[in-house]
């Protein structure tokens, strides 16, 4: 219950009370962001102690984020029921003036009509705003919500590696993706993108060794075979647009009381990775986008991390620490983170040390190792000498505690062993209309993030270079063919200058034979001319020889005539 000064400034949150109901604890504003636990064994009452811690928030004005993981959350939007148990709790932590110590189980029921009068009026819903992570709840009223959605990139290599259980080799290669579309501006929003960022750095390899050093494919089939269950658990809606913006949750009603932003989460609890990682990516990106506010009166926004488990189990060194930073310094931009677990051994110590407000409800000490614990947990305590915390936690009854808050100088009170007070709101589950009605009241955010966008980033990129480099490929292949071609028609024309060359030859041959053999032939019939010539000279000769010589014997023998 909220408390305000003679100013009506809100300065505490009433939580608890002590030694006949008397003695109160109190929650201050101006301390609550220096973080808090609450622990407990099951059924102890931690979801009670979660209802009244975060009214008193939403009262004083302050937005809240919770996951809903049991589906009883949701009734914090409903009024409480005016149930007669109700009405005597009421009475005996003294919230009526003049019902402080009564004997309600003695009291004449007529006596009852002032103090039911008065929680009819006390009892109330908060204002809240339902969300759902995309793709990931399941039908019926736990899956009810505006979605939210996160981008691949500001997730980042380190979330996602423990999101997909990759090695530490599989988690460099990881980290050698980003930095790659990072450097070439290719935005890895969803899980299309980051499949084919994959893919593209494994094809391209050789490229990218001397530079980023060495991918090998064996890690990139092995990131891809990760993916799927990832996108069975319905990664593929909840990594996109239209990303989740923060400041959607810094928001108060018209009352000035802030909204209470509950994630159904009753089926995202069967997904504990996804769930881990969407808490610290939130964490993260309040730490990262929210300015220094340094002590405020007030925080800012608070932060409860319901099931913190699982938010720390396997959890990586490198990010643990990660972590603890942020847990450290989100304090001063008015941030307050409150872990609630069923022991304080789930959470580590670098945490354990940053969580200053602590309720503490029963534990169960059946164990060596649950022995251990409990001493552990009574042992951070600041010690009350009127008892031993270390007894009492294992004998607390439901809705008891051990509790201590810091005091105005943020020294933590002595350890009080306390009553839990009622919330306001229903201890159970809403009706789902009423759900119903406060998602379609959410105002402009049904429109801002029911309808995911798919904008450009890495896939459609990759997917035009692709197409490009294959129509550049089908051209390369044309040409080349072209020039195939046409080598082999100069193949053909060279073989035929080649063969009319060798033809031509031939045909030179055979006329230098032709010219030869006529050269001979007219050598020969020359000879043979000549030889005639000759012949016919001689012949010629020899006739007029015999004719002189016919002649001179004519003329001799003529002469011895005479």
């Amino acid at each position: 219950m909220l408390v305000r000064n003679e100013n009506n400034t809100p300065v505490k949150i009433w939580m608890a009370s002590s030694n006949g109901y008397q003695d109160r604890s109190y929650l201050l504003l101006n301390q609550a962001n220096r973080h808090g636990l609450i622990t407990g064994a099951s059924g102890t009452g931690k979801t009670v102690t979660i209802k009244v811690m975060i009214e008193g928030f939403s009262q004083a004005g302050v937005p809240v984020f919770m996951a809903d993981v049991k589906g009883d959350v949701g009734g914090m939007v409903q009024a409480g029921e005016n149930s007669e148990n109700i009405q005597k709790r009421l009475g005996k932590f003294g919230i009526v003036e003049g019902y402080e110590g009564k004997d309600y189980d003695t009291m004449p029921a007529e006596d009852w009509a002032p103090l039911k009068q008065y929680a009819e009026g006390w009892l109330q819903g908060c204002p809240c705003r339902f969300w759902k992570m995309a793709g990931v709840n399941a039908a019926g009223a736990e899956g009810k919500g505006i979605p939210v959605r996160v981008k691949v990139s500001d997730m980042g290599p380190t979330m996602l590696a423990r999101l997909l259980d990759l090695t530490d080799t599989q988690e460099g290669v990881l980290n050698i993706v980003f930095r790659i579309a990072d450097d070439r501006q290719l935005e890895l929003i969803d899980l299309k993108d980051l499949r084919s960022m994959l893919t593209y750095v494994a094809d391209h390899a050789d490229d990218f060794k001397m530079d980023y050093g060495n991918v090998a494919k064996q890690s990139v089939a092995s990131i891809l075979r990760s993916l799927i269950a990832v996108e069975d658990q319905g990664g593929t809606e909840f990594f996109g647009e239209p990303e989740l913006d923060l400041n959607d949750w810094f928001a108060c009603d018209s009352n000035g009381h802030g909204y209470v932003n509950i994630l159904n989460a009753t089926t995202l609890i069967n997904q504990p990775q996804l769930y881990a990682m969407f808490l610290l990516w939130m964490l993260s990106e309040l730490f990262e986008t929210l300015p220094e506010v340094g002590d405020p009166e007030k925080p800012k926004f608070v932060f409860v991390f319901d099931e913190a488990h699982l938010l720390f189990n396997n959890m990586p060194a490198e990010l643990l620490d990660k972590i603890v930073q942020v847990v450290k310094l989100v304090r001063s931009k008015g941030v307050g983170v409150y872990f609630c677990s069923q022991s304080p051994s789930d959470i580590p110590n670098d945490v354990l040390a940053q969580l200053s407000n602590k309720v503490q409800h029963a534990l169960r000490a059946y164990t060596p190792a649950e022995q251990k614990a409990v001493r552990a947990a009574a042992a951070s305590f600041r010690e009350n000498p009127a008892f031993k915390a270390e007894d009492v936690i294992t004998e607390l009854g439901t809705g008891e505690a051990l509790v201590s808050f810091l005091d105005e100088e943020g020294v933590p009170t002595m350890v009080q062993q306390s009553k839990i007070l009622p919330p306001q709101c229903l201890m159970a589950a809403p009706d789902e209309a009423l759900i119903e009605a406060a998602i379609a009241n959410s105002g402009n955010l049904n429109t801002k993030y029911a309808e995911a966008v798919d904008n450009e980033s890495a896939y459609e990129k990759l997917q035009v270079e692709a197409e490009e480099q294959a129509k550049q490929e089908e051209e390369n292949a044309r040409i080349a063919e072209l020039e195939a071609q046409i080598a082999e028609m100069e193949k053909q024309k060279a073989k035929e200058e080649e063969k009319l060359a060798r033809e031509a030859e031939k045909a030179a041959e055979r006329a230098a034979r032709a010219a030869e053999k006529e050269a001979e032939r007219q050598r020969i019939a020359a000879e043979r001319a000549e030889q005639k010539r000759h012949d016919e000279t001689m012949k010629t000769i020899n006739q007029v020889g015999r004719t002189v010589l016919t002649q001179i014997a004519r003329n001799f023998l003529g002469g011895r005539k005479r």
